[in-house]
């Protein structure tokens, strides 16, 4: 039988050491349970029920009919094993979360106790396309999912949420859907899904779904809202502007707090304000073609009928007409900003002046909403009713006024992402030159993030955002912009995984690439590419971005440009099981990368040989490789590597059958893993040593770091498979 402890007598078993590291030689399987119990483990995720949504109104008038339905439906959906759907629909701003909100106060809340999950779908969707896997992101993260084990594909997500989700009663909240299969693909395994849309959506529908209509408030509701609000409010007056306001709660919600903001006036002001308005504006054939164009443009649907429509502009005009100015021009700027929502250090650096002001009137005049969000600093975003409003006075603006502020946002997420991508990956080797300006000068309350962590989080925060960035960039032509941004992006779909969007951003900086005739960059934006297609495992279209790359390398001088192209290749060569070309296209990068010198280079194709070599079953070789890595990595200060390298060389000592220093290396890697927070990492090298214990026939070393593993599983809000080694 081999043994975990040397096979010699008492002398050897009777030894201490008080540490386990690099090749120590551990001796006896006591010594080695009490190691085991030593093993640093993260803490444990919060097991605090997720409760999420936007707060309830305090102020509710009416809406009997719809809570009673929402009631009912719920009380005799709970019920059910299979999960219920409910489909809450009107127009934008009638108050359908508002409704949904209120009904989770007074009931919902207790028939789904396990927990509430929401999203607004506005805010992560672009094209008019939401990415479903970074919204059950966000749900899984919610449930107590470490991020480091929530996938990146929609599939696996979709797997994984409905694995973490089993057994519990869900409330999930979807608001802002457009389509069923992206409400669909959000259905909780039991519990309920409410689904908050502007239009019916017939195949919903059909699955089951229970239909609730929310319409704009009758003279009766909406004039006890408007005195609810304004007490000395004559019953006529108000009726006037329930009937200006078609009855729409968020157009007569702003006009009450225009209202409330100027004591001096009386509500006949804002009767007259509003009509004044309507008779400006009403028949204006070309006005309502161009708020239809800016709705199409925006991607929101168009259901909202003209005289509504007309109705909660006549509002809005009358409302921003009426704030301070530095108010108004921020609201303008915000229908100009690519993206869906904004900090106040973007709406800085673009232009806008007292903006903590400015954003708290357009915030008390309903006009713009606080995003839910994990990330700091906090997020803004306009209604999505009074988006196309400020989009179509944007238009109005002068063209070089619109173009100056774009301007201003790309510099700002070009330098942001740069700064974040420094500290994702600290020295690795780019080809655009650092930012222009420190990271302290983008912000002014404080740092936009601070250290590695933090910098990925505000990167994953900002995606939607960066990604609006690299297109409105490719539209004006700032092709530079277009390529920096790209490459500081690898450090965000490299770490969180968003391999699709690589692919669909690095098309658009192989193009910019081409515009500014710069080979060395078409390279680095192809393999970029490449990289993300090998991950997706589309070897062919890797295979065909490294040819065209490949293609390049003559007129390119930087010989890094060659060993990423050669280390990518390498990778291909061992998805296909070809460990000795993969080892010849490894060996390329490192000697290119030595060539530089690049130490983080060398260190990354070092482990790359290492890997290839232990494939191959070359275990000696494969360890005199990784030891020279590890060196350099010590001497370096090129921690995260070390607990990569770690696992391999455990492979190889295991390859060659000594489990001893098989295990010390994977106890090494683990512990180090922990200490930097690399949790993949600390899995991996507790599944391996599961594997060395049972490989050992050491059932109750093995079981113990099943236990461990097990253990982990569950800290990271995981349900582990029955054997715990899954």
């Amino acid at each position: 039988m081999n043994s975990l402890g040397t096979d010699g007598g008492g002398a050897a078993h009777n030894a201490a050491y008080n540490t386990v590291s690099g090749d120590a030689v551990i001796v006896g399987p006591v010594l080695m349970a009490q190691h085991i119990e030593g093993l640093r483990m993260p803490d444990r995720a919060p097991d605090a029920p997720p409760s999420q949504g936007p707060p309830p109104s305090r102020v509710f008038v009416n809406r009997t009919k719809e809570l009673a339905g929402l009631r009912d439906a719920a009380v005799a959906l709970a019920g059910e094993p299979e999960p219920g759907m409910l489909l809450v629909v009107g127009v934008g701003g009638v108050g359908k979360t508002a409704l949904v909100a209120q009904s989770v106060r007074r009931e919902l809340k207790e028939l789904f106790p396990q927990g509430q999950l929401y999203v607004d779908l506005e805010d992560l969707r672009r094209d008019g396309v939401v990415d479903l896997a970074a919204v059950l992101g966000r749900f899984l993260r919610a449930l107590g999912v470490s991020k480091d084990y929530v996938p990146a594909g929609l599939a696996e997500c979709t797997a994984l949420f409905r694995s973490v989700a089993a057994g519990k009663r869900l409330l999930v909240m979807v608001d802002n859907a457009q389509h069923a299969p992206e409400a669909r693909a959000l259905v909780p395994p039991q519990g309920l899904l409410v689904v908050i849309a502007r239009r019916a959506l017939p195949s919903l529908l059909m699955d089951g779904a229970v239909l609730i209509g929310v319409d704009p408030l009758d003279e009766a509701a909406g004039t006890e809202l408007v005195r609810r609000w304004h007490a000395d409010a004559d019953e006529g007056t108000a009726a006037d502007v329930v009937r200006l306001c078609a009855g729409h709660p968020l157009a007569l919600r702003a006009a009450v707090e225009w209202l409330a903001a100027r004591p001096h006036l009386t509500l006949d002001d804002v009767v007259r304000d509003l009509t004044a308005a309507g008779r400006s504006g009403a028949g204006d054939d070309g006005v309502r073609e161009e708020r239809a164009a800016v709705m199409g443009a925006s991607g929101g649907p168009q259901e909202d009928g003209g005289g509504v429509g007309e109705a909660v502009d006549a509002v809005l005009d009358s409302v921003v007409a009426e704030v301070s100015e530095h108010t108004r021009k921020l609201y303008e700027l915000l229908g100009v900003l690519p993206g869906t929502t904004a900090t106040t250090d973007l709406l800085r650096a673009t232009g806008a002046v007292r903006v903590d002001e400015a954003l708290g009137e357009l915030v008390s005049s309903r006009l713009a909403v606080l995003v839910e969000s994990p990330d700091r600093p906090r997020r803004c975003r306009l209604h999505d009713v009074a988006r196309s409003h400020a989009r179509l006075r944007a238009r109005a603006l002068a063209e070089s006024g619109r173009r100056s502020v774009l301007r201003l946002a790309v510099d700002f997420y070009r330098d942001a992402a740069a700064h974040a991508d420094a500290l994702v990956f600290g020295d690795r080797f780019r080809i655009q030159p650092p930012p222009s300006r420190p990271l302290s000068q983008l912000s002014v309350k404080e740092p936009l993030f601070v250290g590695r962590s933090d910098a990925l989080d505000w990167l994953d925060a900002e995606r939607v955002n960066l990604e609006y960035v690299v297109r409105t960039a490719a539209e004006h032509e700032w092709y530079e912009d277009v390529w920096r941004l790209c490459e500081s992006l690898w450090a965000l779909y490299h770490s969180r995984k968003h391999l699709a969007d690589c692919v669909a951003t690095g098309r658009l900086g192989i193009e910019a690439a081409r515009h500014e005739a710069r080979p060395d960059v078409e390279i680095r934006m192809r393999n970029q590419v490449a990289r993300a297609a090998y991950e997706l495992g589309d070897l062919d279209h890797a295979d065909a971005e490294l040819a065209a790359a490949a293609d390049l390398l003559g007129p390119a001088a930087e010989p890094r440009l060659n060993g990423v192209v050669w280390e990518t290749r390498g990778l291909i060569a061992l998805a296909r099981e070809q460990p000795d070309e993969a080892r010849e296209l490894f060996e390329r990068a490192l000697e290119a990368n030595r060539a530089v010198p690049d130490p983080h280079g060398v260190v990354v194709q070092s482990y790359n040989v290492g890997q290839a070599l232990v494939a191959g079953g070359r275990w000696t070789a494969a360890l005199d490789v990784l030891d020279a890595a590890a060196d350099v990595a010590r001497a370096t200060g090129d921690a995260p590597m070390l607990p990569r390298i770690g696992l391999v060389r455990a492979r190889a000592l295991a390859g060659l059958g000594e489990l001893d220093r098989a295990v010390a290396a994977a106890v090494a890697a683990a512990d180090g893993a922990a200490e930097i927070g690399q949790l993949a990492k600390f899995d991996q090298a507790l599944a391996l040593l599961a594997s060395l214990a049972e490989r050992a026939e050491e059932e109750p070393l093995r079981a113990a770091y099943v236990e461990k593993l097990r253990a982990l599983r569950r800290s990271m809000g995981l349900k582990p498979p029955a054997d715990g080694t899954g």
